[in-house]
């Protein structure tokens, strides 16, 4: 059994806090309200799994927090920093221009996922609709070489061969494409690596940086297209940590358009299936009513930082009934870096003062300008 330590004893600084790594093979809801050192905690046990463990990382960033996760501190010991040094990391940026950037690929996303993108309904849109589904059935023949590369779409020449066709659905879906301007985004790999190329691979860690697109659809989608894609190799069973910080981006009780709503489809779904599989959440939010109420029923394991919602904390004793109502009902007093973890992955829900980072953060709150 590998331990992982995150800490010490909130009330005794000698006794070390431990969590089981193998028990990470169940979904985790990190929460705790803004200024309660939710983000810092988290980097804490995400280094002790990229240390300790083979578990591979995805890390969905929407904050640049995590872009520095392989540059150890200068506090850390030289075997920590070499460890850390010689770790397959793989940050994809969107934030810094000069670095490897995020970026995926429109045509391998699923039928459902293009259709939100390009806001279709397959009923009231139903002749764009059947153009986009017999394209995407071309593209998944010729991807098993099934049928001839030639009149295949890509991003590259997508609406040109919409537009050379004389059938009129195939216009009026050019005419969508090229009115809501989605071939234009930033994301696109245009034959550049994508991030689900990078996930295959299976590093020790791939931050997906999420934070710096223009059009707000863009994170999302790259969420999107990376979740699909796991999912759709998920007979493979290979094992992965899905890391969501900031999850109500991500999977919301009501979706705001047709994209949230795929994706939260498909969180929905890794959450009730994806654990046979080797698809393990840890989610971190500010509030559990801001996440899915079929997500967060999935969550065996729990990490509750300062928290003073009466209504938040009556829906951590709904879900979580492994822990005592007393104990979450302290959660107001806590300091800054205290939390309660509970929960398959610690034998007895525990009191904790989170330890000290060993990687660097990415983002910092800005300080308020004092006078010299």
């Amino acid at each position: 059994m590998v331990q992982l330590k995150v800490g010490s004893q909130r009330d005794d600084a000698t006794t070390d806090v431990l969590l089981a790594a193998e028990k990470f093979n169940r979904h985790t809801f990190w929460c705790g309200q803004s200024g309660s050192g939710k983000t810092y905690a988290l980097g804490v046990v995400l280094e002790q799994l990229l240390l300790n463990t083979r578990l591979p990382l995805l890390i969905l960033d929407p904050n640049a927090d995590f872009t520095r996760l392989p540059e150890a501190r200068d506090t850390a010991d030289a075997e920590t920093t070499e460890a850390i040094r010689s770790a397959d990391i793989r940050v994809l940026h969107s934030t810094r221009p000069e670095q490897p950037q995020l970026r995926t690929r429109f045509i391998d996303l699923p039928l459902t996922a293009k259709a939100a993108v390009l806001q279709l309904d397959p009923i009231s849109d139903a002749e764009e609709y059947n153009v986009l589904l017999h394209a995407s059935a071309a593209q998944d023949l010729a991807a098993r070489g099934d049928t001839a590369q030639d009149d295949v779409m890509d991003e590259s020449n997508f609406v040109a061969l919409l537009r050379a066709s004389g059938d009129p659905g195939r216009r009026q879906l050019a005419t969508r494409v090229e009115n809501l301007q989605v071939l234009e985004w930033d994301l696109w790999a245009r034959g550049d690596v994508a991030a689900t190329d990078i996930v295959d691979e299976r590093p020790a860690a791939t931050v997906m940086d999420l934070g710096g697109f223009a059009h707000p659809d863009e994170p999302k989608v790259a969420a999107l297209s990376v979740l699909e894609h796991l999912w759709a190799r998920r007979d493979e069973r290979r094992p992965i940590l899905i890391v969501i910080d900031e999850a109500h981006n991500i999977c919301p009780p009501v979706a705001a358009n047709a994209v949230e709503q795929a994706l939260i489809d498909r969180v929905i779904q890794i959450a009730a299936e994806g654990r046979k599989f080797g698809l393990w959440l840890l989610l971190s939010t500010q509030r559990p009513t801001k996440i899915h109420p079929n997500v967060l029923s999935q969550c065996d394991n729990l990490c509750l930082m300062r928290m003073n919602a009466p209504r938040d904390l009556a829906e951590l004793a709904d879900t979580f009934g492994f822990v005592n109502e007393h104990m979450l009902a302290q959660s107001p007093e806590f300091r800054q870096g205290e939390a309660l973890l509970a929960g398959g992955f610690i034998p007895t829900p525990t009191f904790t003062r989170m330890g000290a980072r060993l990687t660097e953060e990415g983002g910092a709150d800005v300080p308020v300008p004092l006078v010299d």
